[in-house]
């Protein structure tokens, strides 16, 4: 029997059957609208974390404060042994 030879494929007809994305199918401007928009989000959501940290920081000082004019809190988290004292 005589092998067939298969003709070759061309490399490019490939690609071009990709099918089409939406980045590709819609306007450069919109793109770059869309994408602008995605870093002020990405900004926006940065800033609210950033105060949501500081306010719990700050809720955390107060917290601290508070227990440090606190004089039972402050005898019984205290690490000496006032027994010693008496």
């Amino acid at each position: 029997m005589a092998k067939k030879n298969k003709p070759a494929a061309p490399p490019s007809a490939a690609s071009q059957d990709k099918p089409a994305t939406l980045k590709d199918l819609l306007n450069p401007d919109v793109v770059s609208k869309l994408k602008a928009q995605a870093d002020q989000m990405k900004a926006e959501a940065e800033v609210q974390r950033e105060e949501a940290r500081k306010q719990a920081e700050a809720a955390r000082k107060a917290e601290q404060k508070r227990l440090d004019n606190n004089f039972e809190y402050l005898l019984n988290n205290s690490g000496m042994d006032w027994k010693k004292y008496k």
